[in-house]
């Protein structure tokens, strides 16, 4: 069990909280792309909710862990989120780790919507000081979210306009994007076809090599809790 001890606002109707238990002295997390399951109260059916949510940070001489939200227009996570007060409890479940993206690559790129900035902002401030990453997001409002890092870090925030889909807003921002010169890592999440769209333009239409991109649906219009790797 997870007690709230803090509550932070950030850009783009997001909630950062800080969650403290001392069940977390075992919890480990390599993958800035990592999940956990987060359980929340029963619904209309009786039956406890489970979302999956990315370790932004993990403090573990604090025994603190850290979990952004991304506030939508409903659904159990964010209908918690908005009402939770310091004190307030949740339990937790993994986490569920992913395959570790070495830091060796020369470059990286990071694409995604809002809820990719977790992960995003994780890997950002994780990699070692100098090497080049891209990040090209897309929220609401388009608002900056600062990041403490020693990498040679490019943001590009795009603010959503609502007459276009996000995969046509993306893909705009990235052409006038080229893929830097050596071995690079592309990763991207978003709604599941546009991850699906934006992999395909990175891999098919510029060529950058299958095994050094990661594209995932981190959620799927008119699916809750839907996760989708996409590969082929």
């Amino acid at each position: 069990m997870l007690t709230v001890a803090a509550i932070t606002p950030l850009p783009s109707r997001m909630l950062r909280f800080d969650l403290t238990s001392p069940e977390l002295g075992d919890f480990v997390s390599l993958g800035h792309d990592d999940h956990v399951k987060l359980i929340f109260p029963a619904g209309a059916d009786g039956k406890p909710v489970m979302r999956d949510f990315t370790p932004r940070r993990f403090d573990r001489a604090r025994g603190s862990l850290t979990i952004d939200f991304a506030l939508h227009e409903a659904g159990p996570a964010t209908q918690w989120a908005a009402s939770a007060r310091l004190g307030d409890t949740l339990e937790i479940g993994g986490p569920r780790g992913s395959s570790v993206v070495p830091d060796d690559f020369d470059w990286y790129a990071l694409i995604g919507d809002e809820t990719a900035l977790p992960a995003i902002g994780r890997r950002v401030e994780e990699l070692r000081p100098g090497v080049a990453v891209a990040s090209f997001v897309i929220t609401a409002d388009g608002a900056a979210q600062q990041l403490a890092t020693a990498a040679a870090w490019t943001p590009h925030w795009i603010a959503r306009d609502p007459s276009s889909d996000d995969a046509a807003q993306l893909l705009a921002a990235l052409a006038a994007f080229s893929l830097p010169e050596g071995e690079g890592f592309v990763w991207i999440a978003a709604e599941a076809a546009v991850a699906r769209a934006l992999r395909r333009e990175i891999v098919e239409q510029r060529g950058h090599p299958k095994a050094w991109t990661k594209a995932a649906g981190y959620w799927k219009r008119g699916e809750p809790d839907a996760h989708e790797t996409i590969e082929d």
